[in-house]
């Protein structure tokens, strides 16, 4: 990855946790479930509103670092209005991000959600990042806890 692209996905992660968008508690939530990661204690909740096979309202509160702060984010944003099967595609896309190779796959079909290909250079971190997509897959399944390890 170029030091070009590294500052750019460096700056809509920052931005993203500065101010994160979807960010709250949803009152009328359908589904909700709260994420841990006992590796650095970062905790999330997602809230969802699902009608008619639609995330018609997509929010979550965090108390997490910057990385999962911006990856819940980035993830409301990407799936607020998807039906429930063209937000599975975001999920796997995310998941390729983070677990494959970023010079295998192109990442300029992937929109704001490519920032999380930074996270590839700290091992680490990757857990952080996947923790609000295991938290909203929880809360999709009916689970009340997500938990990375």
């Amino acid at each position: 990855m170029s030091e070009d692209l590294h500052d750019l996905y460096q700056e809509i992660i920052l931005d993203h946790n500065k101010r994160p968008r979807h960010y709250g508690v949803l009152g009328d939530a359908t589904h909700r479930a709260e994420g841990y990661n006992p590796l650095c204690g970062d905790r999330i909740e997602v809230f969802l509103q699902v009608e008619d096979g639609m995330i018609a309202a997509i929010q979550f509160e965090a108390a997490s670092c910057a990385i999962c702060k911006a990856s819940a984010s980035m993830m409301t944003g990407a799936l607020s209005g998807k039906s429930l099967d063209g937000a599975e595609g975001v999920v796997e896309s995310v998941a390729r991000i983070l677990g494959t190779d970023t010079e295998e796959i192109s990442l300029g079909s992937f929109g704001e959600l490519a920032a999380l290909a930074g996270v590839r250079k700290f091992p680490a971190r990757i857990k952080c990042a996947s923790l609000p997509w295991h938290t909203y897959q929880a809360a999709l399944r009916g689970e009340k806890k997500a938990e990375v390890s």
